[in-house]
């Protein structure tokens, strides 16, 4: 039944015998940058890789200010702490969602408030915050109360799923109304727009991230993006652990974080930026391969194809079906295992973790749906051909 989607992965990824869902296309152009920086000798914290790739990042995304950090959790523990959320506090964001959205809002002391996903989004229900702030909350002199439990619901917390963008301008609207500070989790979504906006910038704060099995990575790696740069100079410094500059002393001001992003993986991150539109065609093109599929020759439709919504121009970091029976999914992961095809269900969401089942939440109908019956197929980008890269900035050391 599956055998004409299997030949379909097979035929996208003819050169490789075990096909996983992403790896990371790494060549000799990242190798030399990598060099240069170990030849330098500054391979930690303190280096120009670093400035160097905050710098791409926001010219490329249009952030006024960027800040690259260890790994993508640490940016929204960061972000969450820059905007005020504090221990006894909520933060809205959804159960359809990998772990490190729910746990970065637990570090600082805060719960989660799980709110549903659209079905065509796979994101944060706009309908549904809106239903649940109107319905759920009450303003007050210490400011957004939860009825149900008391609490301060200090912040919004949604995430771009696989890259495809959630109704983030009427979400972001929702909170400028009811002044709740607004966290894009665009961990998955670097290279995707909504109207030409890059996500991650229509809030206070967005957060990208560069894991491994992200479209550039950067070994471990994550970035906040600001439209306020005061607001990034502070966390800036909250993630050089508060230290106070000065010539020689230690002190610190504060109690920070040692979350800043290692020379070692910002100059990795430099060689990934240089081949991240030709990553982000190919990636185009693997979609274009199970949109054709899927809409043409799957007749039996026994699933469907997660399609970006109108006005998203997605990386299409992971592709995503829809299998039509939840009974199904096992069938098929296990079938694509025997095929060396690596098939992935959605994450278990959150509501349904031991850590966070007596988190205040609205029904999440189409999570629990969703949850059953999605399924990521590979994803990774394939580059054949020779590119075309830039050489070597001044300020590397080989020049």
């Amino acid at each position: 039944m599956y055998d004409e989607l299997f030949d379909l992965i097979k035929s996208i990824y003819a050169n490789q015998s075990s096909i996983v869902l992403h790896e990371p296309i790494l060549t000799e152009h990242d190798k030399l940058y990598l060099n240069d920086v170990i030849d330098s000798g500054f391979v930690s914290s303190v280096g120009q890789y670093v400035t160097q790739f905050e710098k791409k990042l926001s010219s490329i995304t249009g952030a006024k200010e960027t800040v690259a950090v260890v790994n993508g959790t640490s940016a929204l523990h960061l972000a969450l702490k820059a905007v005020g959320v504090s221990h006894e506090d909520e933060v809205i964001t959804q159960s359809l969602t990998f772990v490190a959205t729910a746990n970065s809002i637990a570090y600082c002391g805060a719960s989660p408030v799980f709110i549903d996903v659209d079905n065509h989004t796979l994101g944060m229900s706009y309908s549904s915050l809106k239903h649940w702030l109107e319905n759920k909350c009450k303003n007050t002199s210490k400011g957004l109360i939860n009825r149900t439990t008391g609490r301060r619901v200090a912040a919004c917390l949604p995430m771009h799923t696989f890259g495809n963008s959630c109704e983030i301008e009427n979400i972001a609207s929702l909170c400028r109304e009811f002044q709740l500070p607004l966290i894009e989790d665009a961990a998955e979504a670097m290279g995707s727009y909504y109207k030409q906006q890059h996500l991650g910038t229509f809030g206070d704060i967005g957060v990208v991230s560069f894991n491994g099995n992200k479209v550039i990575t950067t070994g471990g790696g994550g970035a906040l993006l600001f439209n306020d740069k005061s607001l990034a100079e502070s966390v800036r410094h909250l993630s050089t652990t508060a230290k106070v500059p000065h010539p020689y002393q230690y002190s610190h001001d504060q109690i920070g974080f040692n979350y800043r992003m290692p020379n070692l993986n910002a100059a990795l991150g430099c060689a990934q930026l240089d081949k991240l539109d030709a990553l982000l065609a190919s990636k185009r093109r693997v979609f274009k391969s199970y949109h054709d599929f899927f809409n043409t020759k799957f007749r039996s439709k026994p699933m469907s194809l997660i399609e970006p919504v109108k006005y998203c121009q997605s990386n299409h970091w992971l592709n995503a079906v829809i299998v039509e029976q939840a009974s199904k999914v096992k069938n098929l992961i296990e079938l694509a295992s025997e095929q060396n095809i690596m098939l992935r269900p959605a994450w278990q969401p959150m509501h349904s973790l031991p850590m966070f089942k007596h988190a205040d939440r609205d029904d999440l109908t189409v999570t629990s749906d969703l949850a059953s019956r999605l399924v990521n197929l590979p994803s990774s980008a394939v580059i054949n051909e020779q590119l075309n890269l830039p050489k070597l900035p001044e300020f590397m050391s080989g020049n």
